[in-house]
Formats: structure tokens, C-alpha cells, sequence
């Protein structure tokens, strides 16, 4: 009796102090934008497209957390990106950057510097909480290298710009019935909060302003080029012609 009641309460130990799993989805509709006449390029990092973070229980009565936003970063954002510019190239591979390099304006690489969290357990207050820091990189695409391993890296001084966007999502227990989708949700308006700095803060960074004038110039004189008449003729070179 004394060897079951043992295993009934280790049970109920473990049960309590089980670890929690959270992979980040949501919904995300396209940003209702005029596209900037930009073609852009996306590398997503491997520590950005497999983003998570873990948080070991503190004591008997709270449980291990892995919260896993990679794949909702890399959905969010392609989204975001298909809305604000006019094209978006994703570069996956040297390949990709040779064979569509030509096109492309510049190329934007994210990466999640830094991510906290509270949850009731933590604070005594029934908010669940996420706050995220980014930093976005702007560089040119021959800045962009490959690395023996096949990884696409760049030289930092070699950036157009480099900027952070910090989020905040926040989430009462009263609306949703367990943990896990309250982190969830949390998470889902940290990234909308996200995106909405970076849409409103993106063309104000004076890199990137001029960045974007310089993109605006060439395509301004590109286009008188294409519509400058042709003056090679002239009437000289009709002469000889019949009289009518």
C-alpha cells in the first residue's frame, strides 16, 4: 500500500511541474498598403526560422516552458513584406542569390536579439506577457556571401542600415482557457505590434530614406532613358528620297 501511495504522489508531482509546449500560430492578413516599387530580398537565419526559447521551471510548483516562434517569425513576416514592397525574393541559397541577384534593390536580414516573458506564476497578476527586440539589417545583395557550410552571411560594415523594432504583446487569462493559448495569443499580438513599427518607423531611418531616393533616382532616370525620342534620324538621312 505504502509502495502505491509513493507512486501516486510522484505521479502527482510530475503531473504538476510538466513540461509546456507552445508552437506560435496565427492568422495574418496581408497589410492593406501601397506597395513601395521595391524589389527586395529576405534571408531568414537559421536562429530566426527555428526560433524558440526555454524557460526551466523555477521550483516544484511551476513547469518547464519551450515556446517555439520560428515558423509564425517567418509567416508573419512574409506577409508583412509581400504588402509593404512591390516584390519579395526570398534567398535560401547562393543559387538563389546568383540566379536572382540582378533583380533585387536590397536585401533585408532579421534577427531576434532578445525575448522576455511573464506569466501569472511569475508576477501574481493574471497577464500573460511577451516583449520581443528586434534588429533588422539592410545590405546590398553583393554584400551577401556564402560560407563554406553553405550559410549566407555579410560583413557588418558593409550594412546600408541597421535598426532594432521592439513589440509587446499582452493577454488576460479571462479570454482563453489554458496557458498555453494564452501564451500563444500573446505571442501573435507581440508580432502584430512588431509589424506595425516596422511599417510606420521603416522609410523615417535616414539610412534608409536615402537608400530609398537613391532606388527612386535610377528608376526615374531609367525611365527618361526609355522615353528620350530617338535622334539618330535626322533629315539629312532622308535625302535621296523621291520627291512626291
Amino acid at each position: 500500500m505504502g509502495r502505491w501511495l509513493l507512486l501516486l504522489c510522484l505521479a502527482l508531482l510530475f503531473a504538476g511541474c510538466a513540461a509546456k509546449q507552445v508552437i506560435v500560430e496565427g492568422n495574418f492578413p496581408k497589410p492593406l498598403l501601397d506597395p513601395l516599387p521595391i524589389t527586395i530580398g529576405v534571408i531568414y537565419p537559421a536562429a530566426f526560422a527555428q526560433h524558440e526559447f526555454f524557460d526551466e521551471a523555477k521550483g516544484r510548483a511551476d513547469s518547464d516552458w519551450l515556446v517555439k516562434t520560428g515558423e509564425a517569425q517567418v509567416e508573419f513576416w512574409d506577409t508583412l513584406f509581400a504588402g509593404l514592397f512591390e516584390r519579395v525574393v526570398r534567398i535560401e541559397s547562393a543559387v538563389a542569390l546568383k540566379n536572382r541577384g540582378g533583380e533585387i534593390d536590397g536585401v533585408l536580414i532579421p534577427n531576434i536579439a532578445e525575448l522576455q516573458y511573464t506569466i501569472p506564476t511569475h508576477t501574481n497578476v493574471k497577464v500573460y506577457e511577451i516583449w520581443m527586440r528586434y534588429e533588422f539589417r539592410l545590405v546590398d545583395v553583393s554584400a551577401v556571401h556564402e560560407q563554406e557550410d553553405g550559410t549566407l552571411t555579410f560583413n557588418p560594415d558593409e550594412r546600408l542600415a541597421s535598426w532594432p523594432i521592439t513589440a509587446y504583446g499582452k493577454t488576460p487569462t479571462a479570454f482563453l482557457q489554458t496557458d498555453e493559448e494564452a501564451v500563444n495569443l500573446a505571442a501573435v499580438v507581440a508580432l502584430r505590434d512588431a509589424g506595425a513599427h516596422f511599417i510606420t518607423t521603416f522609410g523615417s531611418r535616414p539610412e534608409v530614406a536615402s537608400w530609398l531616393d537613391t532606388i527612386a533616382l535610377r528608376d526615374q532616370q531609367a525611365s527618361m532613358s526609355a522615353t528620350t525620342p530617338d535622334e539618330t534620324l535626322t533629315n539629312d538621312s532622308q535625302d535621296g528620297a523621291p520627291d512626291q
